[in-house]
């Protein structure tokens, strides 16, 4: 007696097939795409989706979260600083106060429950696939030109597979230290970026806050991409500023979402 309903492989491919293209084609023409699903980008899209707009990730990797899954030194355990732990609660981390000030959390845990919100608000997530350029028109980022990740492993010789296009009112580069969607318009000469200074987590994550906003009309950096680009310290294995980095940036982008209409 068989325990599964007798299903075979051709209705399972023509169920990935159909699913994943109808998916992508709404992805074409979006509100905002976020490049990079590491916590800043997750939380900007969880915060945007969250508020009715239709966002996507396109995330390189086959898994999102970023160094989210783990601390420092290889341990996973992570920390963030008062009052990031507020993320924690709406999302449903448990967490412990070491200290007065300063929680501790179990990556895993913490970045699943962060993926997991995202998805249920309604964000649409790319993976798999490459940022390689970005759309601009009439002065604006306007979208993002991807490309399949693995493409990028190919020897150069058999590499000749173009990219797609995708567009959008906005894009958020979510990229953490390389800032890959700032350097395509560093690469034009039409942005600097100054690059990331010295850890001095007492002082990163409030400028990291306070700097995460527009650097060219239609992009904005969140996460460790502000760093970079502004020359602000790297904060090492602490959270906090990812994570409300990514709230800000997605008020930003319904702040400009508004002014669009």
């Amino acid at each position: 007696m068989s325990i599964f309903y007798p299903i075979d492989e051709k209705q399972v491919t023509k169920a990935i097939v159909e699913e994943f293209t109808e998916e992508f084609t709404s992805c074409i023409d979006t509100d905002v795409i976020i490049i990079g699903g590491g916590p800043s980008g997750l939380m900007a899209a969880k915060e945007l989706a969250a508020a009715g707009v239709d966002v996507v990730i396109i995330e390189a990797n086959n898994y999102l979260g970023g160094g989210f899954w783990i601390g420092g030194y290889l341990m996973n355990k992570l920390t963030v600083r008062a009052p990031a732990q507020q993320v924690f609660d709406e999302i449903g981390v448990p967490y412990k106060e070491f200290e007065e000030g300063l929680y501790v959390a179990n990556g895993p845990h913490a970045c699943s429950k962060l993926i997991a919100a995202a998805c249920d608000a309604g964000v649409k997530i790319i993976n798999m696939t490459k940022f390689d350029d970005v759309v601009v028109r009439n002065g604006k980022v306007a979208g993002a030109v991807i490309n399949w990740t693995p493409v990028g492993a190919l020897p150069r010789a058999i590499t000749c597979v173009d990219p797609v296009a995708i567009e959008s009112k906005i894009v958020i580069d979510g990229t953490g230290h390389d800032a890959v969607v700032v350097e395509s318009l560093v690469n034009r000469g039409i942005v600097e970026s100054k690059g990331f200074d010295g850890m001095w987590v007492s002082k990163s994550e409030n400028v990291l806050v306070e700097n995460t906003g527009e650097v060219y009309p239609g992009l904005i950096a969140c996460g460790m991409a502000v760093a970079t680009v502004h020359g602000l310290p790297r904060m090492g294995p602490t959270f906090g500023g990812m994570l409300l980095s990514g709230k800000k940036a997605a008020e930003v982008a319904i702040d400009k979402l508004k002014e669009m209409k």
